[in-house]
Parts: C-alpha cells; sequence; structure tokens
C-alpha cells in the first residue's frame, strides 16, 4: 500500500510541477506580446472561432464577471468583438477581430515553440506515450 501511495504522490507532484511549468512558460511568452497569460489563453481559444461568455468563463475556469472585465480590456485593444448570439438574444458571441487573430496566432506559436524546446530531448517514443497519457487522463477527466 505504501508503494501506491509513494507511486500517487509522485505523479501527484510531478503534475503539479508540469502545470506550474506551462504557466510560467505562457507568462514567458505572452508579455512580450503585451498579453497576460489569461489573455493569451482566451485569444488561443479563440483561435478555434467565436465562444460565448458562459462556455468562455467555463473553459478558462474563471468568474463571468472577471472575464467580463477581460473581454472589455481586449475589446478597448480592438483584439475581440462581441456579436449577437444566433439564436439567443440576450447572450453575445466574442470572436477574434484581424488584429487579434495576427496576436492570437503569435501566441501561440510563441508557447508551442517553448513547449517544443523544453521536450524536444524525449525520444520519439517517449513522447508518444507521453501524449497518448496525456490525452488519456485528459478524456476521463
Amino acid at each position: 500500500m505504501a508503494t501506491t501511495t509513494a507511486r500517487d504522490t509522485e505523479l501527484t507532484s510531478a503534475l503539479i510541477q508540469m502545470m506550474h511549468l506551462l504557466q510560467d512558460l505562457y507568462a514567458e511568452t505572452s508579455r512580450p506580446l503585451g498579453l497576460t497569460p489569461q489573455q493569451a489563453h482566451l485569444l488561443c481559444i479563440l483561435l478555434m472561432g467565436p465562444q460565448g461568455m458562459t462556455d468562455l468563463s467555463r473553459i478558462l475556469s474563471i468568474e463571468r464577471s472577471t472575464l467580463t472585465n477581460m473581454v472589455d480590456r481586449l475589446e478597448r485593444r480592438t483584439l475581440v468583438a462581441r456579436t449577437a448570439h444566433p439564436t439567443d438574444r440576450r447572450a453575445c458571441e466574442i470572436h477574434l477581430t484581424d488584429a487579434g487573430e495576427a496576436l492570437a496566432h503569435q501566441a501561440h506559436e510563441a508557447i508551442t515553440a517553448r513547449i517544443t524546446e523544453r521536450t524536444a530531448h524525449l525520444p520519439a517514443a517517449t513522447r508518444a506515450e507521453f501524449c497518448a497519457t496525456l490525452k488519456s487522463l485528459l478524456t476521463n477527466a
């Protein structure tokens, strides 16, 4: 039993350290672009297409009021725009402007490059196994 507990603690610790590393990489890559890590994350999410505020709040794990303030700031910088929701008059969707899309691509490329640098030393088989493990964890979340 102690071995399983020690193994679980080791995994938990490694996952927490990985979370902190990714947060640090996001901060390092977003600041030179004039973005907070949260703003960069929001812009990258919007690369997939317009999103409603409720969905964005859930995806980003932030309160709706915090999201509203973030969207307000990005809207003032003309990086995002609000549009009427196609089926719900009370709601709006957030989408990237042309400038926002360009900056989102820069942010995405910067974080991708940093992660690639950090994982380049891993053999192909290890990378594939790690990717499969992460996908399994994310699927079961």
